[in-house]
């Protein structure tokens, strides 16, 4: 006899459907299965979760309070599940692909803008993504990633890493903060902790920060320049993310050290794929190349 607490995936499936339609007989559409089939199948999903998920009614049916959590838990894991057994040809098209990960802004300023080099030096598709350093090595390590622009030293054993590039950082602020003393203006900071900005600090003026004011939080270093361009504060920023702004005038640095603080930037590939893999060497290259 079956099991009726396991819902099949075909159930959850037509569960799901039925929810994003608000209609069975949309759903039956959408799946090519019969309006039967489709009511059946809800009923077997509410048999094995003890509640009705769903209200009906003249006009088609209403997900109730607990079958909007039941989506809100397997919704995302139907349509996994579906792309990976129903989209065969997705999947091959993403393992011959090179996927390189990196901190959002490097990749969105510096890598975006010429990756049709990339995707021609590679001979293959470019899978692109976004996230912490940390975050980045531990999908390279699984296998998730091919490459990966860290802004930390990789130790990890199975990881090859090469510094290629220092990230020059600056104290900018929109020219309406022009002759003050930086500690009095205000600061727009990646997160709470200030942690570029205590950097630079440390670096530039051999002490911590002291009564610093912060403004605003925002974790994304493009909003931060486009806050601070407008005149909300102060921040430390990567020199790629606002040279165009300084040639202009739209940004002024606060700060003109002798030596500016540098971030080393590595480039990481699991030890021996660069050498086995020409799409993956190829591309390494063309990274050194281009974030320069």
């Amino acid at each position: 006899m079956a099991d009726v607490s396991a819902p099949s995936l075909d159930h959850l499936r037509t569960f799901v459907t039925v929810h994003r339609t608000g209609s069975l007989t949309r759903a039956a559409q959408l799946l090519g299965l019969s309006q039967a089939t489709v009511s059946a199948h809800v009923q077997a999903v509410e048999t094995a979760v003890g509640f009705p998920v769903f209200e009906r009614g003249r006009g088609g049916v209403t997900t109730t309070a607990k079958g909007l959590e039941l989506v809100r838990r397997v919704a995302a894991h139907v349509d996994a599940l579906e792309d990976a057994v129903l989209l065969p040809d997705r999947s091959a098209d993403a393992a011959r692909s090179v996927h390189v990960g990196g901190a959002a802004e490097i990749l969105s300023i510096m890598v975006v803008p010429r990756i049709a080099e990339l995707i021609e030096e590679a001979d293959a598709p470019i899978r692109l993504t976004f996230g912490l350093a940390q975050e980045l090595l531990d999908a390279l390590v699984g296998g998730a990633l091919d490459v990966v622009v860290s802004a930390v030293p990789p130790h990890r054993e199975g990881i090859t890493a090469v510094p290629f590039y220092d990230e020059e950082f600056a104290l900018v602020a929109a020219p309406v903060w022009g002759g003050r003393d930086p500690e009095q203006v205000p600061v727009v900071a990646y997160a709470e902790n200030l942690p570029i900005v205590r950097r630079y600090w440390r670096s530039v003026f051999g002490r911590p920060p002291t009564g610093l004011r912060v403004a605003a939080v925002i974790p994304d270093l493009r909003g931060i320049r486009d806050a601070v361009r407008a005149g909300v504060g102060m921040s430390v920023l990567p020199a790629y993310v606002v040279a165009d702004d300084l040639r202009s005038g739209a940004l002024i640095a606060l700060a003109d050290p002798e030596i500016p603080p540098l971030n080393t930037l590595y480039l990481a590939t699991r030890s021996g794929d660069a050498e086995r893999f020409p799409g993956i060497r190829a591309t390494a290259i063309a990274l050194r190349r281009i974030i320069s």
